[in-house]
């Protein structure tokens, strides 16, 4: 019993946990090449051989208010989750982010004697404390990328392990902005703006059009200007595709993935809070991050959150390193003025450098390694018990 392959069950709702899970997947296969994977993937999981069992764009919501219209598919999508991994139990379940789909998943599971590990950390330390009492309740071991997450898990008695960013490990501290244009085939003279408005078909709802607006404010004032905007994937190539119908001449570059070729290629990055302001901070790129929601999550959020800033460079230096222009405020003109200073200025590109750097070190732990050593720790842990 002891030597049979492990059993992995693994649950992700965006490309971001895709990635993240690729590279655990990745770092498990090299001391369990047998290992069995199934849950729900994206597709490099799924290159890897993780069995997904339902989509992964079911759970691409975001926001409070937004999934209620989705809600009874999603209830449907966790009750079979949950009775598949009850009915076969793996080794250890691993919810990776989508925190209000995963927690109630790893409740129901933990309670059944299935260890349980959720990886990425909600922002609990941001907004909704409160939810600290369920993730003691439902984790058996939380993962976090970042450091003050941590500190936060041990104040409250959760087990947790700080495992660094894969991101840092991945993207070199030097980037190299003439190769990635070469590859791009962006001519190596001339300014470049990066244009990110999300991976989720709602993000690039609220942002796309205001993005393009912007980048032809900065046009009018830069005739030199070029723009580059990677498409997450098919479904936001043909959003971004319909968008551009009306965009006229706009010299611009639509890429499908190959998002951290168009930020290398960039002086100055627009885009939408999230993981990406963490890539666009690895890649040392002076930005301007954006984002929008539905009103009625922007009334709920706002009034709980407990942190002054919503970007991971911000969070993570402990000051404002970047500009975030949200919700109203979120117009073309203020985005426009700031992207052109951004543009012009090459001693603020100097010390956001030095100052990107120094994070990046910070962050760069070889995350999917130790991520991979603390699921085989927890697994460890339930088989001696047994």
């Amino acid at each position: 019993m002891v030597n049979r392959p492990l059993r992995i069950g693994l649950v992700v709702g965006e490309a971001s946990g895709d990635q993240l899970g690729a590279g655990l997947m990745a770092a498990l296969q090299q001391s369990h090449p047998d290992a069995i994977f199934e849950g729900v993937a994206g597709s490099k999981m799924q290159a890897l051989g993780c069995t997904s069992l339902y989509p992964m764009e079911t759970l691409s919501v975001m926001g409070l208010v937004e999934p209620l219209k989705r809600l009874p598919e999603l209830l449907r999508m966790r009750r079979g989750l949950v009775d598949h991994f009850i009915a076969s139990p793996p080794d250890v379940f691993i919810g990776i982010d989508a925190p209000d789909f995963n927690l109630g998943i790893e409740l129901r599971l933990k309670k059944v004697g299935i260890s349980t590990v959720h990886y990425v950390s909600p922002s609990v330390w941001a907004w909704r404390q409160g939810r600290i009492k369920k993730i003691a309740r439902a984790v058996d071991h939380m993962l976090t990328l970042l450091p003050f997450e941590a500190d936060f898990y041990r104040r409250h008695a959760v087990p947790v392990t700080f495992v660094g960013h894969h991101l840092a490990d991945e993207l070199p501290l030097v980037p190299d902005m003439s190769g990635a244009r070469a590859q791009l085939n962006i001519p190596s003279d001339g300014p470049v703006i990066a244009l990110l408005p999300g991976s989720r078909h709602s993000e690039v709802a609220l942002l796309g059009q205001l993005f393009l607006d912007t980048a032809r404010l900065c046009l009018q004032a830069n005739a030199s200007l070029r723009f580059v905007l990677p498409a997450a994937n098919p479904a936001r190539r043909q959003q971004i595709d319909a968008m551009l119908v009306n965009a006229g001449d706009l010299p611009i570059t639509v890429l499908d993935g190959q998002s951290h070729l168009a930020m290398e290629a960039a002086d100055v990055v627009l885009l939408a809070s999230g993981t990406t302001a963490l890539e666009a901070m690895l890649l040392k790129k002076p930005m301007v991050v954006s984002y929008k929601t539905g009103w009625l999550t922007h009334a709920i959020v706002s009034r709980m959150l407990k942190v002054p800033y919503v970007s991971l460079p911000n969070l993570l230096a402990g000051r404002e390193l970047v500009p975030e222009v949200l919700q109203d405020a979120a117009t073309a003109e203020p985005l426009a003025e700031l992207l052109l200073a951004r543009l012009g200025d090459s001693t603020l590109a100097v010390q956001l450098r030095n100052d990107f750097t120094e994070i990046h070190r910070q962050i760069q732990c070889n995350g999917s390694q130790k991520a991979a050593e603390a699921v085989l720790s927890v697994i460890a842990t339930q088989r001696r018990a047994q």
